[in-house]
């Protein structure tokens, strides 16, 4: 509701947070049933959800604060229909945190609070299962001796002083002869939420066995431990198998020990699997998860655990961060550097960043950790805002896997592997080992196209080509998802010549399949483990270490280990290279690095690692190749620091996207026009509008607003003032736009 001046209503006024796309908040009276004592300004109300009228609907929104004025006339008010909760679902940290969130991220604040709840609390389901039971109003005197059996009921009530259904039924009563104590008011219905059960019992010192630590995991875990208790962040640099997350376990058992429970965040579902394994095999105490893959009620069960510290570990993926815990001890981010971890639609918040404010305003530690750290952390750590732990080299003493690249430019091959590739794929395979062979694109083949007149297979939904599949056979647009038949005939010269450019997935396991006939060839990509159970179905094979060839895109990049893989062969490394997102350098690198850490992970197996390229002379992959990731780190950041971009100047990208293209750029540059002399005055840098990289997605334009500031409180000065201009520009009705600070994909 618009700012007025607030008028003072003598009772409790609710400012209430509704789960849409409004950026201020309604004020309302309380429920007419409620207490009032309850509602005082001050009180513990904020962080309830609560039942309101909004126009013709009811919403389940959130209590932000109670005050004795409004912003409206008391006419104006309504009341709300009911407080769901009895005690906020956050503690006073976590929902500062959400209120600081929504004003970092520019969102409205109802979406930050229903993002961060299950969908079975948004809908305003009760935290805990509701128990009814029945107590007495009267003594059994006041019965007649005629009504016998509702006299023994009413005796038996009195004596349990309440009961449920099931004692009811146990004890040989029927619920009508209830019903019937009821109509006479002699006893009375009531209803609350069951006890959450007790917190978990503190972890016992040896209660399980643990490796023996290096000399560096040993220094690592004294340093973090040296820093003291409360607020304390670290980077754990730490190469490919070097023993990082035993070092996380070890900080962790402190905590556990002291009742205190840890959240730990994974980059994506395909990790989990392990990495539940691998806890749950190494600690004895309870363990609740989080992924895209629980169903309603298995995420609610979850969160009820971390919510009543029943759990002790807490695992998931990037909107795990929203977790509250009952006693709060340790946040790790493993994996730190991956995208996965900013959300890239709605409320588009970075779980890594805000692991960091969360664990600042809970006064705890946390820890990120990666073998190929994001530039920001590295230069957080380099700056030393966070502590640095370094692992330089692998545990268990095996040797780092020897990188070199491979210069196909003038080869032909027809498989997508080189002759060389084929003969070091052959040799691990007769000594026993395991091969990986990664490309980073699913499908059969990226392109379909005519060689005679120069047609190519494109989207018409988006500005992209067609990728073929061949298990089902179609064409498939990996942007929207859309389908068609491959067709028999070119639709321009109607010529029987169509060919296909490039390889994917498909049509390496289809070429390793007829060139190694007698070897196993397991795909794993997001086709290949849409079935549930398929992936860890997948996972176990290669458990197994017999020869086998993996075919794998960047699920197979992350984290896992597998022992009998000795050599990597990395397909199309050059994706990075000419990018026209100012990271692609830095993330083809990371994935470079990742993937190499896959090999010679085993005792006494060294690991070898291909690099497929068409530009084996690029300053850029000669570094990646011959230097540590810290010395690339320090190369790039050079250049980052040249052209002030990131870490070293921050940015925030507005999108707008709508079906008619003018409409979106049109929108963008009366939004730049009405801001530049404010973003000039406060150096705020504008580039744009100017069409996205990919300017049509799912049959919308989209359209790009770049800002850039070396000074984040000026940006954010700006971009208030913008976000309201926004809001007030005329635009068609089905233009959305939306902000994005902190951009990782400015595609």
């Amino acid at each position: 509701m618009p700012d007025q001046e607030e008028s003072n209503h003598g009772e409790s006024v609710l400012r209430v947070a509704v789960p849409l796309p409004l950026r201020q908040s309604y004020d309302y009276l309380p429920p007419a049933d409620a207490n009032l004592t309850g509602f005082r300004p001050g009180c513990r109300i904020p962080g309830c959800r609560i039942r309101v009228p909004f126009g013709r609907r009811k919403l389940v929104g959130f209590v932000l604060e109670t005050a004795d004025r409004s912003r409206i006339g008391r006419d104006q008010l309504k009341p709300a229909t009911a407080l769901i909760d009895s005690r906020p679902l956050f503690n006073p940290e976590l929902f500062e945190l959400l209120r600081r969130s929504a004003d970092y991220y520019h969102h409205p604040i109802g979406e930050v609070l229903a993002a961060a709840v299950p969908a079975l609390l948004r809908q305003g389901k009760p935290l805990y299962e509701e128990v009814t039971f029945w107590s007495a109003t009267a003594g059994p005197e006041s019965l007649s001796g005629r009504a016998r059996r509702q006299r023994q009921l009413l005796e038996f009530i009195v004596e349990r002083e309440r009961i449920t259904r099931t004692e009811l039924i146990d004890a040989g009563f029927s619920p009508a002869l209830l019903r019937q104590l009821l109509d006479k008011g002699l006893a009375r219905e009531r209803t609350q939420s069951a006890p959450a059960p007790p917190a978990f019992t503190p972890l016992q010192p040896g209660s399980r066995e643990r490796p023996e630590l290096n000399e560096e995991q040993t220094a690592a875990i004294a340093k973090f431990r040296a820093a003291g208790g409360g607020f304390r962040s670290a980077l754990v640099n730490g190469v490919t198998g070097s023993g990082k997350t035993e070092v996380y376990m070890r900080l962790m058992e402190d905590e556990l020990a002291a009742g205190r429970q840890c959240l730990v965040l994974v980059p994506e579902i395909g990790l989990t699997p392990q990495t539940i394994d691998r806890f749950r095999q190494r600690f004895a105490l309870p363990l609740a998860v989080f992924h895209s893959g629980l169903n309603d009620g298995e995420r609610l069960q979850a969160w009820r655990q971390a919510h009543d510290g029943s759990a002790a570990i807490l695992i998931g993926t990037r909107s795990a961060i929203f977790t509250p815990m009952a006693r709060p001890g340790l946040i790790v981010v493993d994996e730190e550097h991956d995208a996965s971890f900013k959300q890239q639609e709605g409320f588009r918040y970075s779980a890594r960043d805000l692991a960091v404010m969360r664990a600042q305003k809970e006064n705890i530690g946390v820890v990120l950790g990666s073998a190929t750290p994001s530039l920001e952390s590295f230069q957080n750590a380099e700056a030393g805002r966070f502590l640095r732990l370094e692992l330089p080299h692998r545990a268990g003493g095996s040797a780092p896997a020897r990188l070199r690249t491979l210069d196909i430019a003038n080869e032909h091959i027809p498989g997508g592997l080189s002759e060389l590739a084929l003969t070091k794929i052959a040799q691990h395979l007769e000594a026993g080992n395991q091969t990986l062979v990664f490309i980073n694109r699913r499908g059969f083949a990226p392109i379909l196209h005519c060689p005679l007149c120069g047609w190519m297979a494109q989207c018409e939904n988006c500005s992209a080509y067609m990728t073929v599949h061949a298990q089902p056979p179609c064409q498939r647009c990996h942007h929207c998802d859309s389908t068609q038949p491959v067709p028999n005939l070119c639709p321009v010269c109607r010529q029987n010549e169509l060919s296909t450019s490039g390889f994917g997935t498909q049509q390496l396991e289809a070429f390793l399949q007829r060139e190694f006939p007698a070897t196993p060839v397991l795909r794993i990509d997001r086709d290949s483990t849409r079935g549930k159970g398929k992936f860890r179905k997948l996972l176990a094979e290669v458990d197994q270490g017999k020869p086998a060839i993996l075919i794998g895109t960047q699920m197979l990049a992350k984290g896992h280990h597998f022992p009998g893989i000795t050599l990597a062969v990395i397909v199309n490394a050059d994706g990075g290279l000419f990018s026209p997102d100012f990271r692609g350098q830095e993330q083809m690198a990371q994935v470079i690095v990742q993937v190499a850490g896959r090999a010679g992970r085993g005792s006494g197996r060294p690991g070898e690692v291909l690099v497929q390229t068409r530009h084996g002379d690029h300053r850029t992959l000669e570094k990646i190749v011959n230097s540590t990731w810290s010395e690339f780190a320090l190369h790039i950041l050079d250049e980052r620091r040249a052209a002030g971009m990131p870490p070293f100047s921050h940015l925030c990208l507005i999108r707008a996207e709508a079906a008619d293209r003018e409409a979106a750029l049109s929108f963008l540059r009366r939004a730049r026009r009405g801001m530049e002399a404010f973003g000039r005055e406060k150096q705020v840098h504008f580039t744009g509008p100017l069409p996205a990289p990919m300017e049509k997605r799912q049959s919308r334009y989209r359209m790009h607003l770049l800002l850039r500031c070396a000074h984040r409180p000026a940006l954010h000065t700006v971009l208030g003032s913008l976000v309201t201009r926004l809001g007030e520009l005329t635009a068609p009705g089905d233009l959305r736009w939306h902000i994005d600070v902190d951009p990782i994909d400015l595609l």
